[in-house]
């Protein structure tokens, strides 16, 4: 663990290093082409800086922050679109903590405004609420028990583990992105969207998808996949239907970049179930969409009815397309076993025991 704690700074390192070249040199490049191709070393070298991280709590979120978010966030600089193309440019720190990490910064904050609520979320002093305080500690608490569980694994039903599965995937992600956030938010004073909007709570996949999972892979697969492919679409079947193409290859882009994820910490060739995984919730997110259009509003289910049948077909689906290639290549071991490391350490640092948390063997 020592050693990947060294590569981890290494490659954080040479990530952020290199953003001073896109800042002073590859902004005063004209956008289009000649900007994208003066990136191109960058991209590449966001490509394969993850390869050099092997675990799982370090490797993955550096796949996800530099392969995906970052290299997409280039893509978009290159045509001088936000969020890093700015006028006038952003302050080099932000431009730095934007461009490498999963956030985005709230744009409908205005400097100069008088207003109390806008001076107290833009300060660099702001303070974060009591309440989120507790539910943050809750979420640590719930996927250190979660975690837990997992030493009885043998003994529970593969039903009960796909659901420990699937809560211990919302709070990990969910806890990492908002670790990641909330130091940007204190030193830089920035005020950022949240990551997650309760998506436990989402009455329809097109709900699910689109306010409430991972809004940070949202509001970049907007500008990059979804919105090109409606405006080029469009000339050709029209507005109604360029929402068909673009909401499918948006969740097809989305599926692929899972599976290079997926290999970056197996190290395997894909099976091509994620792909399929997103490529299915595609094809419904459009039907429900044409189902919603088709009734005009006129016709809903109850929340307490829309709720629990859309938490539980991604749960499903989860189970039966999303989980399967990390359980061949054993990444949930792989995970499992890092996590007690992870508290184990935690313990030791913060003086808190964790063998109630630990396997008993």
């Amino acid at each position: 663990m020592d050693a990947e704690i060294q590569s981890f700074i290494k490659v954080w390192f040479v990530a952020i290093t290199s953003l001073f070249y896109c800042y002073f040199l590859v902004q005063r490049i004209p956008t289009g082409l000649p900007r994208l191709v003066s990136l191109l070393p960058i991209i590449y070298l966001f490509i394969t800086l993850p390869l050099s991280l092997t675990s799982f709590h370090l490797g993955a979120p550096t796949a996800f922050y530099l392969l995906w978010l970052g290299n997409f966030k280039l893509l978009l600089f290159s045509f001088n679109q936000c969020p890093l193309a700015s006028n006038p440019p952003l302050p080099l720190l932000h431009f730095i903590s934007i461009a490498l990490l999963p956030i985005k910064t709230k744009t409908n904050l205005q400097p100069n405004s008088s207003s109390k609520n806008s001076k107290e979320q833009d300060s660099p002093h702001f303070k974060i609420s009591g309440r989120a305080l507790l539910v943050f500690g809750i979420k640590i608490l719930l996927l250190a028990k979660i975690i837990g569980i997992y030493q009885y694994r043998d003994q529970l039903h593969q039903c009960v583990i796909f659901a420990l599965y699937c809560c211990h995937l919302y709070l990990g992600v969910d806890l990492c992105l908002a670790i990641t956030a909330v130091p940007v938010r204190a030193i830089l004073g920035l005020g950022i969207e949240p990551q997650f909007n309760q998506p436990y709570l989402a009455t329809s996949l097109q709900d699910f998808w689109g306010r409430r999972w991972n809004l940070m892979v949202t509001s970049i697969l907007r500008p990059t996949v979804y919105n090109p492919i409606r405006r080029s679409s469009t000339p050709i079947v029209g507005r109604k239907w360029s929402l068909v193409p673009a909401v499918l290859a948006t969740f097809l882009v989305s599926g692929l970049m899972h599976e290079v994820i997926y290999y970056y910490q197996s190290r395997a060739s894909p099976t091509w179930e994620v792909t399929w995984f997103f490529a299915l919730h595609g094809v419904c997110v459009v039907a429900e969409i044409a189902v919603k259009k088709a009734f005009n509003g006129r016709r809903q289910l109850p929340r307490v009815v829309s709720g629990p049948l859309t938490i539980g077909f991604v749960a499903v689906t989860g189970a039966w397309l999303f989980f399967p290639q990390v359980i061949r290549h054993r990444l949930d071991v792989k995970a499992i076993k890092e996590s007690y490391i992870w508290l184990r350490l935690l313990g030791e640092k913060l003086g808190v025991p964790t063998r109630w948390l630990l396997p008993l063997h």
